[in-house]
């Protein structure tokens, strides 16, 4: 019974510097038992009679899968919506009037936000709804867009549906849920095909050395994402962050981050919240 399986030294090893190749994601030792609960249900689907014989099967797949099977039970995609509400209060009253009037003084009317790390898509609906609560009728004057990527497929696919059970839905303000939301008749709420239209669905490795855009975002929010990675690779992303924010933009991280400010690259203006520093970085 693959259930009983044991995790070795080598194993966690193997399996770690796989996942930090491909996803940046740090497994340390510490993530042992995080690793067999994650990974339990494909070796039992598989009938691996241990985590190596498992390891090579994802090396030696041509079509790529187990790889993409193995990143999303890895990775982490626990969210719900509204999280870290004082984010949104910031982004809301301060973040947004700013973008407003430096995109009204430049003459044009784009306005683009990145969720990094969107998981199952809570996030960017929640950056939605401020941001049609914010405009109200004066949204169709803007052209609006919420990018939200993600590693794991499952999580995008579960985002791109945007059906949320009661259970999930219920940070959601009360006046938010009835006019974002539609009941199902399974008990189940989904999003407003309005408010879905807001945000693009991208699949997205953070750890790669560029990024497949064409111009740059005023705000990105990449919160409780890069405590998964280890030092050297948050710095290369904050690189690439910077690169991609437009002057002044602003950066969103977890509560529970804190990012290197000796990069010169972003200065601290509000608890986990940081703006871009122009004139510096490439």
């Amino acid at each position: 019974m693959t259930q009983n399986l044991t995790l070795t030294d080598e194993e966690l090893r193997l399996i770690s510097d796989l996942v930090r190749a491909k996803c940046g994601i740090n497994l340390t030792a510490q993530k042992r038992n995080l690793v067999i609960a994650r990974l339990q249900q494909e070796l039992r689907a598989g009938g691996f009679g241990s985590f190596r014989e498992y390891y090579e099967y994802v090396l030696q797949d041509p079509t790529g899968r187990a790889l993409l099977r193995l990143v999303d039970r890895i990775s982490t995609n626990h969210t719900f919506f509204f999280r870290e509400k004082e984010h949104l209060d910031f982004f809301k009253n301060t973040v947004l009037p700013q973008i407003c009037k430096a995109v009204t003084e430049k003459g044009y009317r784009d306005i683009r936000i990145w969720s990094a790390g969107c998981s199952s898509g809570e996030e960017p609906y929640s950056l939605a709804m401020v941001l049609s609560d914010y405009f109200g009728d004066d949204l169709r004057n803007f052209d609006v867009g919420i990018l939200a990527t993600d590693i794991s497929v499952t999580a995008l696919e579960k985002a791109k549906a945007g059906i949320y059970s009661k259970e999930e839905i219920v940070r959601v303000p009360p006046l938010y849920r009835q006019r974002y939301f539609v009941p199902l008749n399974n008990g189940r709420w989904a999003v407003r095909e309005e408010l879905k239209q807001l945000v693009l669905f991208r699949r997205l490795n953070l750890t790669r050395s560029d990024y497949p855009f064409k111009g740059r975002f005023h705000a990105i929010f990449c919160r409780n994402v890069m405590i998964y990675f280890d030092p050297l690779t948050q710095r290369a992303l904050l690189q690439r962050f910077h690169k991609y924010t437009e002057p002044g933009g602003y950066l969103f991280v977890g509560h529970a981050e804190a990012i290197d400010r000796s990069l010169g690259l972003w200065r601290f203006v509000n608890p986990s919240v940081y703006q871009k520093v122009c004139g510096v970085g490439k």
